[in-house]
C-alpha cells in the first residue's frame, strides 16, 4: 500500500477511502455524503477547508470528480470517549522496540469506537513516536505483554517472528477447576486430565461475534497445565502454538473451563463499555524470541495478577 499523503494527527493515521470502480460523473463529496449521510456536514466543512486530498496530497474541492478507484485521504473525528481507569506500562523501549503491559479493557488499535482507548494512539501520543506499530495484538478484554515496532525499518523483522511462529508465548487464566492432575475429582469437569494439548480448527466469520471450533484439519493449538487452585477455581497456564481468534477462550469453553469473566463463551451477554467490574481472567504473561537484529534472547513478562472471582456468599 502506498504510503499516506498526509501525516499522523494527534496519534491517528488518515483514512482511505477508495472511489467507486466506475466512474459516475459524482464528485467526490457528493460520493463521500452518500456513503456516510450521516457526516456530510462535517465532510462539506472538510472539503472546504482543504482537509480532503488526493493520493498527490492535492486538496479537492466541492467540483472536484471522483475518478474510478482513486483513493482520497481524510482525518476522521475521534469519537468522544471516557479513559480507561488503567495504567500502560511500559516494559521496555530501545532503538526497534517498545514493549508494554497492557491492561484489560484497552484495544490494541483503533477500532470502530475504541480509538483514543486504544494503546497504539496513547503510546504515539505520549512519546510522539509516529512510526510506531504493532508487532501482534492482544484482544482488547485481554491483559498483558505487548511488543510494537519503533521504526518503519524494524517493523518487518519483528512482524514475521509472530507470522512464522518462533515466539514462545505463556498466557495465565483463571477458570472453574477441572479434574485434579492426579485423577481425584476436583471440579465439574472430573475426566479432563491435565495437562493436555488442545487441537482443533477455528473459524472466526466476519460479522459473527464468535468463533468456533469446526471438523477439519487443525489450525490451532493450545497446550493446557493446571498450576494453582483457588478455591473452585484454577490458575492455568496456556502455551499457544497458534494465534487463531479467541483460540485459548475457544479452547478452554471446549474442554467444560470457560475463562471467568468472558463475555463471549460459552454465550454471548452484553457488557457495558464502562463496566469494568468483572475483566476477562486472560493475562498476555511472558514473550520470548530470538531479537532478529541483535540475534540476542529477548524474554518480556507482565507484572500484573489475575484476581479470582469473589466467593459467593451463601444464603442465610
Amino acid at each position: 500500500m502506498p504510503a499516506a499523503p498526509l501525516p499522523l494527527r494527534d496519534g491517528l493515521d488518515p483514512t482511505r477511502v477508495r472511489m467507486p470502480d466506475i466512474a459516475t460523473g459524482a464528485t467526490v463529496l457528493e460520493y463521500l455524503c452518500a456513503r456516510f449521510p450521516q457526516d456530510a456536514a462535517r465532510l462539506t466543512e472538510k472539503v472546504d477547508g482543504g482537509e480532503i486530498v488526493d493520493a498527490a496530497g492535492v486538496p479537492v474541492d466541492s467540483t472536484t470528480v471522483a475518478k474510478p478507484r482513486a483513493d482520497i485521504y481524510l482525518y476522521r473525528d475521534p469519537p468522544v470517549e471516557p479513559t480507561v481507569p488503567f495504567s500502560l506500562d511500559v516494559l521496555h523501549r530501545d532503538e526497534n522496540l517498545l514493549v508494554v503491559d497492557k491492561p484489560h479493557f484497552l484495544a490494541t488499535t483503533p477500532r470502530g469506537a475504541y480509538v483514543a482507548r486504544s494503546a497504539l494512539v496513547l503510546l504515539r501520543r505520549r512519546f510522539d513516536l509516529p512510526e510506531l506499530s504493532p508487532a501482534h495484538r492482544l484482544d482488547r478484554l485481554t491483559a498483558g505483554v505487548l511488543v510494537f515496532t519503533v521504526r518503519a525499518q524494524a517493523r518487518r523483522p519483528y512482524q514475521e517472528l509472530f507470522a512464522q511462529r518462533t515466539i514462545t508465548k505463556q498466557y495465565d487464566a483463571i477458570a472453574p477447576l477441572a479434574a485434579d492432575i492426579t485423577g481425584r475429582s476436583a471440579g465439574s469437569t472430573p475426566d479432563l486430565d491435565l495437562p493436555l494439548t488442545v487441537r482443533s480448527r477455528i473459524i472466526k466469520e466476519r460479522g459473527v461475534l464468535q468463533a468456533r471450533e469446526v471438523p477439519g484439519e487443525p489450525n490451532a493449538e493450545t497446550r493446557v497445565e493446571l498450576v494453582d487452585t483457588l478455591g473452585a477455581h484454577g490458575l492455568y497456564r496456556l502455551h499457544p502454538r497458534t494465534g487463531k481468534t479467541h483460540q485459548l477462550r475457544v479452547h478452554l469453553c471446549s474442554l467444560g473451563i470457560p475463562i471467568v469473566g468472558d463475555n463471549f463463551y460459552p454465550s454471548f451477554r452484553d457488557v457495558a463499555d464502562d463496566d469494568y467490574s468483572d475483566p476477562l481472567r486472560l493475562l498476555a504473561r511472558s514473550i520470548e524470541f530470538v531479537d532478529p537484529l541483535s540475534g540476542l534472547v529477548r524474554r518480556f513478562e507482565s507484572n500484573r495478577s489475575l484476581d479470582p472471582p469473589a466467593a459467593q456468599q451463601s444464603s442465610p
